[in-house]
């Protein structure tokens, strides 16, 4: 079966479960449910990438593209929506948006190529429309990731730190000042709404640490996470072996364990 002819039997079974003899409970769903389920299935999808599982991205990728054609197929039902008017527009824009790949332009570097995305992106909301640099990025996104595009978006038009040195300066900067408000010895809710004001922009400021190391904030924290959550599961683990429970064991054989923890774990990826 082909590719198009594969898309096309999707396609006819989301169809069936919508039908008047299909499923009662994608029958019942509505865009903003199916949202929410995409989004679950978005974050499925990373957490296979992340691990590099080729059979889980698969499958999450399925199910994601499974979700978006749902979603096409809810519009469609309104005749608010035409799935090929869809794939037309978003070809266009991409041929429209790469003028360096389909065009005439140059861009030789990743750099260039992002100055020149954000500016075909300002061309293409017009002058008769003047929005900020910063629409577009969803207030609903996660709240690492949000920052992340926030500060693309602002050096989409210049401003930004002049380098990784002068952005760590702020970082530096950031935490003093949060330490700072941690030692005021304010009301509680006052004091607690600037510590809280302080350690947000000490994160907004690492993520742009991040961008200028070329790591990804999110992707980082998600190795960071994976790691405290393996060496953690080999301290329980370990304990139990012991006949212990890791809540009853004392704080030093907790470093301890959490030693041995790291020096195993450390020793298995070699």
């Amino acid at each position: 079966m082909t590719l198009a002819a594969r898309l096309q039997a999707l396609l006819d079974l989301i169809k069936t479960l919508r039908g008047e003899h299909g499923c009662p409970w994608d029958r019942r769903q509505t865009p903003a449910s199916m949202g929410r389920y995409l989004a679950e299935e978005v974050f499925e999808l990373i957490e296979a990438i992340e691990k590099d599982d080729a059979a889980a991205v698969a499958e999450e990728l399925g199910d994601v593209l499974f979700q978006a054609f749902f979603i096409a197929e809810l519009y469609q039902e309104t005749g608010r929506l035409n799935l090929e008017a869809v794939l037309a527009q978003i070809h266009a824009k991409m041929v429209r948006r790469h003028p360096h790949v389909f065009g005439d332009a140059a861009a030789e570097t990743t750099e260039a190529v992002r100055t020149q995305w954000e500016q075909i992106k300002r061309a293409e909301r017009g002058a008769a429309a003047p929005g900020s640099a910063l629409d577009g990025v969803p207030a609903g996104m996660p709240a690492l990731l949000r920052a992340w595009r926030i500060s693309q978006r602002a050096i989409g038009v210049g401003f930004d730190w002049p380098d990784l040195e002068a952005v760590i300066h702020q970082a530096e900067d950031e935490w003093r000042e949060f330490r700072e408000e941690l030692a005021r010895p304010d009301a509680e809710a006052d004091g607690r709404r600037r510590i809280a004001m302080e350690f947000g922009d000490l994160l907004f400021t690492l993520v742009n640490v991040a961008r200028f190391a070329r790591i990804h904030p999110e992707t980082a924290l998600t190795a960071a996470i994976g790691k405290f959550e393996a060496r953690f599961r080999h301290m329980e683990r370990a304990a139990a072996a012991a006949g212990k429970d890791l809540v009853d064991v004392p704080r030093e054989e907790m470093e301890r364990l959490w030693d041995a923890a790291k020096n195993r774990l450390a020793d298995e990826k070699q």
